[in-house]
């Protein structure tokens, strides 16, 4: 597939222009011009850039690119050694940010919806989401399968009732959108990363807290994304876990 075709397509597929972001969506760094192999990956790190190179792949597609606003403008250091890699072997890197957060079916919130038998009853449009269990459970069982189907232990920060079924939940780095979570009346909200005022919040306004970790809730999206262009566009598509303890 020409690179052109690829990123209009998810740009598309994405909805990119509906997000503002602290960051540049779609086509980061340009390759070769045809795309057949693409490995997908939460971080454009050097270690997934090295995989990427070992797996001879045209294209890497990751939730967290480079050109943050918040970042130097310089091509120096970490950056330049990753960028120069790229460049020396001609692959393209593609990065989708918030997108990837809040599609409606392959974002990391849709796939965690999932994961955890949720029925998605959110109030208002955003990255947040309010959803529902089938049934209550003993907040020690919840916090169990969260850690079953991340395969990672969550910090829980207790403040909420034994018997929980309306859950909140955010990937990444969304501990600040707590506030949110107490005023939909949410027995639990979780999301990847947790802030010192975190645990006082929790405690003082009845809310259970998981910090379930940034890398652990946003795997989803990418490994959704592979699939689905596995199968619509029949691409070589390969996810590689850089194994990250936050």
């Amino acid at each position: 597939m020409q690179r052109q075709t690829l990123v209009a397509y998810l740009n598309d597929l994405l909805q990119i222009s509906q997000y503002q972001d602290y960051v540049p969506n779609g086509l980061q760094v340009q390759g070769r011009e045809q795309i057949k192999r693409i490995v997908f990956g939460v971080t454009a790190s050097q270690a997934l850039i090295d995989a990427a190179i070992e797996l001879n792949a045209d294209a890497i597609i990751v939730h967290h690119g480079y050109f943050w606003k918040s970042e130097p403008l310089t091509l120096t250091g970490i950056k330049y050694q990753r960028i120069k890699k790229l460049l020396d072997h001609d692959i393209n890197l593609l990065s989708y940010h918030l997108p990837l957060d809040g599609h409606a079916e392959l974002g990391n919130n849709a796939q965690l919806a999932k994961l955890w038998r949720l029925h998605d009853i959110t109030p208002q449009p955003g990255l947040v989401r309010l959803g529902e269990l089938p049934t209550a459970m003993p907040i020690d069982q919840f916090v169990q399968q969260v850690e079953i189907t991340l395969d990672r232990k969550p910090l829980h920060l207790p403040g909420g009732p034994e018997q929980v079924k309306r859950i909140a939940w955010c990937s990444g780095g969304a501990q600040g959108y707590i506030d949110q979570a107490i005023n939909w009346d949410a027995d639990v909200y979780i999301s990847g990363e947790v802030s010192e005022q975190t645990t006082h919040i929790a405690r003082e306004s009845g809310i259970h807290y998981l910090a379930a970790g940034h890398h652990a809730t946003e795997t989803w999206g990418v490994k959704a994304l592979a699939l689905h262009l596995e199968a619509q566009l029949n691409l070589d598509c390969q996810y590689v876990d850089v194994p990250n303890p936050v």
